[in-house]
Order: structure tokens, then C-alpha cells, then sequence
């Protein structure tokens, strides 16, 4: 289901900047509420707890999967804004249920001491749907000169087809019945909310605007983005799983002190940088450490009563997103007048980042948790 998802929507992915320049002629005003309309979806993710009440999670996954292909073909008939804008919805509200949902199952299915490993397999085998994908969009827009319609048609229909192997070549799994089947916000999981939170909206900076800047700043032409993503996912199925060994070896606390620290450093560049070379070397960096976004996961799982990850992975879900709803278009405002003000702020929000990332105790568990919250939270604020 990884790959799938990851194969249909990457497809999105790299045609939207292209695509809503050379069609809809947008700017960074129109591209910036384009963007936030797709997370609302990921902002009302909380409310797959209760679709939940109705269907498995095997059932939500499959059907979200189809919904986001079926968006994703509908985005090729839209040259208006109001047309892409409503087809964004369609698909973005497929994807990020199929998130939320292969997030709780992970959580739920995988042991605490080999989840960061095995998650470091699934982020290798996204890639690979991504390097697939990318090798296909560089081959149609270099050598066939296909259509913007055809492939959003082509790789929708391919995501299609893929629900339906999903349906016909996947048993089904036993749901955890001891899960709550209610939204579940607890006071010992702040750090895990203020974690999520400020990385839906880095993450954010980094998909909306980072390849933005390529296209309008660098003047990359379609083939030039899929051939960066496609060498963007070669690097991260090798260090996918690599990251994953990496969390499991030195702690939740160390990697996100060093994905923090690194995007820190990566955001002021992103602000500076005028050489294209450079550009695109930040751009697959950036790319790695993304992916120990895992230590969050990790974490909050060897935190969480085990009751509560099914209903907290949609909670998780819509807090990452609340930055999202609102920041792509007032940074798309931002851009219009000082592209680089965009990423200084990428860079403050990292630093927040950083300093949550502090407060992560070395060896978490849940009463452990509370021990640290009691003598140590105090002392690392003022420090």
C-alpha cells in the first residue's frame, strides 16, 4: 500500500508546479492557496476514528487509495483555479486517510524494538514507487512529449489498477479491537503535539516551496523535476532503511537533535542560495532528513498506551496540519514580495524544532516520561 500510494501521488507531486504555471498560469499567490486547500483533508484527519466505527482499517486504506487516484486523473481535465482547487480536495482527502490509516497500522502492528527499522524499510519502498514513477515522468516528457491530461490520466489509471491488486491479492488483517474508538488528547502527550506540529509546518515550507524555487527561480523544465526526484529517491532508498538502523541505534532524542540541527542550517541556505548546483544538493539533503521524521512515531509509540495509537494517529495527523491549512498561502504572499523571508521563517520554526527536540527523554516509556516531565523539563527550558 506504501508503494501505491506513494506511485500515484508523486506523480501528482511532480507535474502540479509545472503544470499550474504552463496551464492555469499560476503565481506564488495562486500556489499558495492551492496548497493549502489540499491539507484540509490532512487537517480533518481525526475524523477517520469514526469513519473507523463503520469499516476496518484494511477497508478505509483501499477505498482512500482509490479516491486519491481518482482525484488525481480529475486534475488533468482542470485548467481553471476553482477546477484544480476542487480536484485537489478529491485527492488530497484519499491520500492523507491512506496516511493516517498505514500510520496506525504500523504502530499497531509493529514491536517497539524493531518499528524504526521496519518503518526504515517501508520509507525505502515509498521511494521505490517514487524512483519508478520519476523514470516514467522523465521518459513521457523527455522522449514521448506527452500531455499534461494523459498523464495525469495514465498514472491515476496506474493507481487504479493498483487498488484493485490491492482488493484481489491482500487477505484480510485483523483490525485491534481494544483500540478507542473515540479522539483521545492527553496532557503526557504535549511534547508529541508540539513535535507534530512544528514539523507540518517545516514540512510544509519544504513541499510547497523549496521545488517552487526551482522551477521559478532556476527555470527547471518538467524533466528537469523528475529527473532531481527520481535522484532524490535513489538516495533515500538506500538511506531509508539506514535512517531507520540509525533511530534504533542512538535514541529518538539524538536523531531529532540531528534532523533538527541540519535543517536548521538547510532553511538559511535555501534563503541564500544562487547557484543552481547548490540548490539541488540542499533540495536532496533535505530530502534525507525528512525521512527521520520517524524518531516522532517511535517515539510517541514507546510513550502511548497501547489503547490509544489507532485514535491518536488521526489526532497526530490533524495537528500536523494545522500550520498547514493557513501557512502556504500567507507564505505564498511572503514570496511575492521576498522569497528568501519564506525560508528565514523555515529556519525560526526549525529552531523551535530543535529546542522541543531537547526535551525528548533519552529512554522513553511512559512512566519514565512522567519522571522527566517532573525534574528535567524545567531545567532544560531555562538552560
Amino acid at each position: 500500500m506504501a508503494f501505491s500510494m506513494a506511485f500515484a501521488f508523486y506523480a501528482w507531486v511532480v507535474l502540479l508546479n509545472n503544470y499550474v504555471i504552463d496551464v492555469a498560469s499560476f503565481g506564488g499567490k495562486e500556489i499558495g492557496i492551492l496548497q493549502s486547500v489540499r491539507e484540509i483533508p490532512g487537517f480533518l484527519a481525526f475524523g477517520v476514528i469514526y469513519v473507523l466505527i463503520f469499516m476496518r482499517q484494511q477497508s478505509l486504506a483501499i477505498i482512500s487509495l482509490l479516491l486519491m487516484s481518482i482525484g488525481i486523473i480529475s486534475t488533468g481535465y482542470c485548467s481553471s483555479a476553482w477546477g484544480l482547487y476542487f480536484a485537489t480536495i478529491v485527492m488530497s482527502l484519499g491520500f492523507h486517510y491512506l496516511e493516517t490509516v498505514l500510520q496506525s497500522l504500523q504502530l499497531l502492528w509493529l514491536k517497539k524494538e524493531e518499528a524504526p527499522i521496519i518503518m526504515g524499510r517501508v520509507v525505502s519502498v515509498k521511494n521505490l514507487g517514487m524512483t519508478i514513477t520519476f523514470v516514467l515522468m522523465y521518459i513521457c516528457f523527455q522522449w514521448l512529449d506527452i500531455s499534461y491530461k494523459l498523464a495525469y490520466v495514465l498514472f491515476g489509471g496506474i493507481g487504479i489498477v493498483l487498488t484493485i491488486v490491492a482488493i484481489i491479492g491482500f487477505k484480510k488483517f485483523q483490525d485491534d479491537d481494544g483500540q478507542q474508538k473515540k479522539l483521545v488528547f492527553k496532557r503526557r502527550y504535549w511534547l508529541f503535539y508540539v513535535l507534530t506540529f512544528l514539523s507540518g509546518a517545516r514540512r510544509q515550507i519544504f513541499v510547497v516551496f523549496a521545488s517552487f524555487l526551482l522551477v521559478q527561480k532556476f527555470g527547471f523544465t518538467m524533466a528537469n523535476i523528475a529527473m532531481l526526484h527520481f535522484v532524490n529517491a535513489l538516495v533515500s532508498i538506500y538511506f531509508g532503511q539506514k535512517v531507520g538502523k540509525l533511530i534504533a541505534r542512538i535514541g529518538e532524542r539524538s536523531s531529532l537533535i540531528l534532523e533538527y540541527t541540519g535543517l536548521l542550517i538547510l532553511f538559511i541556505s535555501y534563503a541564500l542560495v544562487e547557484s543552481q548546483s547548490v540548490a539541488v544538493a540542499l533540495y536532496i539533503v533535505d530530502h534525507i532528513l525528512f525521512a527521520m521524521a520517524i524518531a516522532v512515531k517511535t517515539y510517541f509509540q514507546k510513550i502511548a498506551d497501547t489503547e490509544d495509537l489507532t485514535s491518536s494517529a488521526g489526532v497526530s495527523f490533524t495537528i500536523n496540519h494545522i500550520a498547514a491549512v493557513f501557512l502556504p498561502a500567507v507564505l505564498g504572499l511572503v514570496w511575492v514580495h521576498n522569497y528568501s523571508l519564506v525560508f528565514f521563517i523555515a529556519a525560526g520554526i526549525a529552531a523551535l524544532s530543535l529546542l522541543a527536540a531537547f526535551m525528548v527523554p533519552r529512554h522513553p516509556t511512559p512512566k519514565q516520561y512522567l519522571r522527566y516531565l517532573e525534574t528535567n523539563v524545567s531545567a532544560t527550558i531555562k538552560s
